[in-house]
């Protein structure tokens, strides 16, 4: 993760940077909290809260029963679904942390996110990411036709396409979400933001590994597009509705189409902090 600092706003909770089971609990008693109060205030959604939230004994447990009702169908049954998600996110701690850290980037960098429930229950990008995250590991499983039918159902309600071999990393906000799309061989590093409609595609030119390689910290604009084997070093900002087939080093700012570095490319300007986590779309335009 690149250096930089980042306040969080004070009316957002504050959950420890390092994720861990004490980490978890506190979040999870939050979201309770948080759902007791909104069925409190709000009858018409206390039966939801509690099916969704309340009578879960545990944050991937709730989170698997939401999953299984948003991605089931009438062959693909939420019972079925619940069972796969729970045992896998109860199976690898790994994937709980990241759960974590994204609840916290969206309730830290979205303004718009009024809670950590509202977060699990409704923002679909976060929905979509923890849903890629056991597409993922099914792949990685050999569970292939699995995984793949996995990814069909998480494009057609979600609107949102990540190849189940995608490498995701943890800290990621996708902002809004519709219209996103991932190849296969591309990856994410940690602590990203990425906006709707961006692309990290594949030039059609190649096979083999053919998509974006994208560093920690990394801000992508909406309606971006990044094509082919190219590399988005850490604390990079990708500009809305720029194309980009070019590497794009640390901390620089890549703008237009076909993209640019801000500054020029022989002494490209830096950015000053951490875009990924600041979500500052627009420090350039003064450059």
């Amino acid at each position: 993760m690149p250096g930089g600092e980042f306040n969080v706003p004070p009316s957002v909770p504050q959950l420890p940077a390092e994720t861990n089971a004490n980490d978890e609990a506190w979040l999870w008693a939050q979201i309770k909290a948080e759902a007791r109060r909104d069925a409190d205030s709000e009858p018409a959604l206390a039966s939801y809260l509690y099916s969704t939230i309340l009578s879960h004994s545990s944050l991937e447990r709730s989170l698997s029963f939401h999953l299984g009702n948003k991605l089931c169908s009438s062959t693909l049954l939420s019972t079925l679904l619940y069972d796969l998600f729970l045992n896998i996110l109860s199976s690898d701690s790994s994937l709980l942390a990241a759960v974590v850290a994204d609840l916290r980037a969206a309730r830290v960098r979205d303004p718009a996110c009024v809670s950590f429930s509202h977060c699990l229950l409704n923002y679909k990008g976060f929905l979509a990411c923890q849903s890629h995250r056991v597409a993922h590991k099914l792949w990685n499983q050999d569970r292939r036709p699995l995984a793949l039918a996995l990814h069909s159902r998480i494009s057609d309600v979600f609107a949102v396409d990540i190849h189940p071999a995608a490498r995701i990393g943890k800290g990621i906000l996708f902002d809004h979400a519709t219209g996103v799309v991932i190849g296969e061989t591309a990856t994410i590093g940690d602590n990203c933001s990425i906006l709707h409609h961006v692309t990290l595609g594949g030039t059609g030119k190649a096979g083999g590994d053919r998509h974006p390689k994208v560093g920690d910290g990394v801000l992508i604009g909406a309606g971006a597009t990044i094509l082919g084997n190219v590399r988005i070093g850490d604390g990079a900002k990708i500009g809305a509705g720029s194309v980009v087939l070019i590497d794009v080093p640390p901390r620089t700012t890549a703008v237009g189409n076909p993209a640019r570095l801000v500054g020029g490319k022989e002494k490209p300007s830096q950015n000053a902090d951490v875009p990924g986590e600041s979500m500052d779309h627009t420090s350039f335009i003064s450059e």
